[in-house]
């Protein structure tokens, strides 16, 4: 790939030391090393946010047709956490990663685009969720910012109009951010009106050429904010919409995973395989340049996704096999089921992460928000439903103060109705909005959710629901209603 414009500056830093500044430096001498060891004590922090990307999607959580060496190295430098747990849809999970609290709790419950929708057709009226991030949340970028850091995103943004772009929110550089949650092409120049009902662009990406792959670009653009961040702590947040419909990939990769797939595979698209090869080769090309740039033992890397795989299929790409597969989870996108709702998560932090370790307690993306506050020497905000997980990062076997975790998504999609569910220990109870049906399941034994339980064990159900109501009223949840025009069966 040729080098884009700008390349021919990103050697230079954007706070070069004055001349007036390096001789006070010199001057100074040994009184200011502990200045500058303080300073190189403050982490940089690299966010990597996979869209839809699946539980099951990394060799290191158990794909068959994909592959993932750079992520499964990662994860064998890191914390992998098994039951890691997002919203079932986008931009509730962003939200709530970026300001500690939980989506109900913010009213965004669903996709942006999904939030203007209105249906009359169903037997219930979706819940009213918020368009826009309010300013009034002060997220994860806007505290470090005001600690001192380079804050950047680079991607995808989802969570509100220009009037709540990154930029009100903290960020001092946006790269692709916009209120859309999917682009109309993976290619250059990334824009056009065919599949979606209006014309779809990705700013800020301009002298690409042909033949040019977004998720190589947005890996290109988070290269340069490492390099012109050099002697100042950032915050990278680098959110790919890969592997997200429209499902399109490089034709030499897609040729390979062809010739790889069998019949007895769980996954079986090879485009999404592609699409997943070029995220892990992009993770790749960050934890390089990381590491040429002497910032890898300062710096922490998070990895995960948004929410479960999307298990349809892409019909407007010419697809006729499912995006993917989840299994052994149950379900996916848009689902409260496990395939739904958890995710590969990936943490390495140089000094408290022990490479290799596996940590099996169940946890929110929510508690990344704390957990990189606190890293920075940063207080959470005052009201904050994540925990701080760096007990967890230490020692993979340690417990959390927090006995269940809660779900709401009030609306429909392809895999559900409206829903709410709680996870207490082992045990999960979904709750449908429809007709008050309760599903419970024990997750120890029955990770993938396929016996209902409810009726043998009615008083847990019943204390589950109770729970689970009493939260739902906690935080303000919005629920959805009846539709008194609703014309369909009983």
């Amino acid at each position: 790939m040729k080098p884009h414009f700008r390349d021919r500056a990103i050697v230079s830093s954007p706070w070069p030391l004055s001349g007036m500044r390096r001789a006070l430096v010199a001057m100074l001498g040994l009184v200011s090393l502990p200045v500058f060891a303080a300073a190189a004590m403050t982490p940089n922090i690299v966010v990597i946010l996979a869209d839809d990307l699946g539980w099951s999607d990394l060799g290191c959580y158990g794909a068959d047709l994909h592959e993932t060496p750079r992520l499964d190295q990662l994860a064998r430098e890191s914390v992998r956490f098994t039951q890691a747990y997002a919203m079932s849809v986008c931009s509730p999970t962003r939200a709530m990663l970026l300001t500690g609290k939980h989506a109900a709790r913010l009213g965004i419950t669903i996709w942006i685009e999904g939030s203007l929708q209105k249906n009359t057709s169903r037997r219930m009226i979706d819940a009213a969720s918020r368009h826009d991030l309010p300013h009034t949340e002060k997220t994860l970028a806007a505290q470090l910012k005001q600690a001192g850091y380079f804050t950047a995103l680079i991607g995808k943004w989802h969570l509100g109009d220009a009037d709540h772009f990154p930029e009100t929110h903290g960020f001092d550089v946006n790269i692709g951010g916009t209120h859309w949650g999917a682009p109309e092409t993976y290619w250059w120049p990334y824009r056009g009106g065919e599949r979606f009902s209006e014309y779809r662009y990705v700013p800020h990406l301009g002298f690409g050429q042909p033949g040019e792959y977004l998720t190589d670009r947005l890996t290109d653009e988070a290269l340069h904010v490492i390099d012109r961040a050099a002697g100042k702590p950032f915050f990278l947040y680098l959110a790919h919409h890969a592997p997200h419909t429209p499902i399109e990939a490089k034709p030499a990769d897609v040729k390979y995973f062809e010739a790889k797939l069998r019949p007895e595979m769980r996954h079986q698209n090879p485009v999404y395989a592609a699409m997943v090869k070029s995220i892990d080769e992009g993770v790749g090309r960050v934890l390089d340049r990381l590491r040429e740039r002497g910032l890898a033992g300062n710096t922490i890397v998070v990895f995960t996704s948004d929410n479960g795989g999307f298990i349809g299929i892409d019909r407007k790409a010419g697809q006729t096999v499912p995006v993917t597969n989840n299994a052994p989870l149950r379900s996916g996108k848009g689902s409260l089921y496990e395939g739904g709702i958890r995710v590969p998560l990936l943490v390495r932090w140089p000094g408290v992460t022990a490479g290799g370790a596996v940590c099996d307690a169940p946890v929110l993306l929510a508690d990344l928000n704390p957990t990189l506050l606190r890293a920075a020497a940063q207080s959470p905000n005052s009201l904050c439903d994540g925990l701080d997980l760096q007990s967890l990062l230490r020692d993979p076997r340690a417990r959390l103060e927090r006995d269940a975790l809660f779900f709401h998504y009030p609306h429909y999609y392809a895999t559900t109705t409206p829903v709410s569910a709680v996870r207490a220990g082992g045990w999960k109870l979904l709750e449908y909005f429809e007709d008050g049906r309760l599903e419970l399941f024990n997750l120890d034994s029955d990770p993938a959710e396929q016996t209902n339980l409810a009726a043998r064990e009615p008083q847990r159900a019943a204390a589950l629901r109770t729970r689970l109501e009493n939260w739902r009223r906690e935080v303000g949840a919005v629920l959805p209603a009846r539709n008194p025009d609703f014309k369909g069966k009983k």
